[in-house]
């Protein structure tokens, strides 16, 4: 577990959507809470697993075309014994070319699997909501720290993080405002080069609906759903979330914190509130 910087004195300033800085703010006690990799790591893996869908053979399954016939009273060639074949379940197709041929076993051809997977099979993964909330604190304390956040995108140099606006920017209606307000501050290299790694999937992954791989870039957390919402989801990489639907693996993709943010002023209030 790696301890927080200390929040004495630790201020960020608030930008405008035309990239000034408007003032400073100090940031609430939840950015200064311990860092814990291993358990945020835990709590997306517990929310990826959840929406895991259960899945099993037919019951019964390559077991209805064969049976076993061991009994001496019936005709040579029937026989389960002394006629020189495995004891083994056949098929019952009498006078076609399939006759005799060995079904229901595993090790036969269209026989049945040998350990197939069972929709019983529990596949969450479990957290508890005590840790879970533990994990969302811990990975919101990590947006801050600028050299875990360097690691995963392009960060220009002096700024301060975790990055905040002003609350007019959740009003902006158009992606090219949107956009305009991250260049002006110098995160839209962050959106660009998750846009140059926009690639489509190898294997049949692209005949199943995920057809294009895309990299996670800025998170920008809201006080509430605004039309902002509209003019950032056709940002490549870019997801938008109210402060109140923040989850760890919004905030760790992959299990891997340090996600650039951008928080609107509400919004820092506002988790403040809900996380003390």
């Amino acid at each position: 577990m790696k301890s927080a910087s200390s929040n004495e004195q630790h201020k960020v300033p608030v930008y405008s959507i035309d990239g000034k800085k408007l003032k400073e703010i100090a940031l609430p006690k939840v950015f200064f809470a311990p860092l814990e990799a291993e358990l945020i790591n835990r709590a997306v893996l517990a929310i990826l697993s959840s929406s895991r869908q259960p899945k099993g053979v037919k019951p019964g399954a390559g077991m209805k075309v064969a049976e076993y016939r061991g009994r001496r009273s019936l005709p040579a060639q029937d026989r389960g014994i002394n006629v020189e074949h495995a004891r083994l379940p056949r098929l019952k197709n009498r006078g076609s070319l399939l006759a005799s041929r060995v079904g229901n076993v595993p090790q036969a051809v269209g026989g049945r699997a040998a350990h197939p997977p069972k929709v019983e099979k529990v596949l969450v993964e479990k957290i508890n909501k005590k840790e879970k909330r533990k994990a969302l604190i811990s990975a919101i304390a990590y947006t801050k720290e600028l050299d875990v956040v360097s690691k995963r995108h392009h960060v220009p140099k002096g700024i301060a993080l975790p990055v905040v606006v002003e609350n007019s920017f959740e009003e902006l209606k158009k992606t090219k405002d949107a956009l305009g307000f991250l260049s002006k501050i110098g995160l839209d290299k962050d959106v660009e080069y998750a846009k140059e790694k926009t690639k489509t999937r190898a294997g049949k992954g692209k005949a199943k609906g995920r057809r294009v791989k895309k990299k996670k870039s800025i998170l920008i957390i809201t006080s509430k759903e605004a039309p902002i919402y509209k003019a950032a989801r056709n940002l490549v990489g870019v997801d938008i979330v109210p402060v109140t639907k923040l989850n760890a693996m919004l905030l760790a993709p992959g299990g891997m914190p340090g996600r650039l943010t951008v928080w609107t002023e509400d919004a820092i209030n506002k988790v403040a509130e809900w996380l003390k």
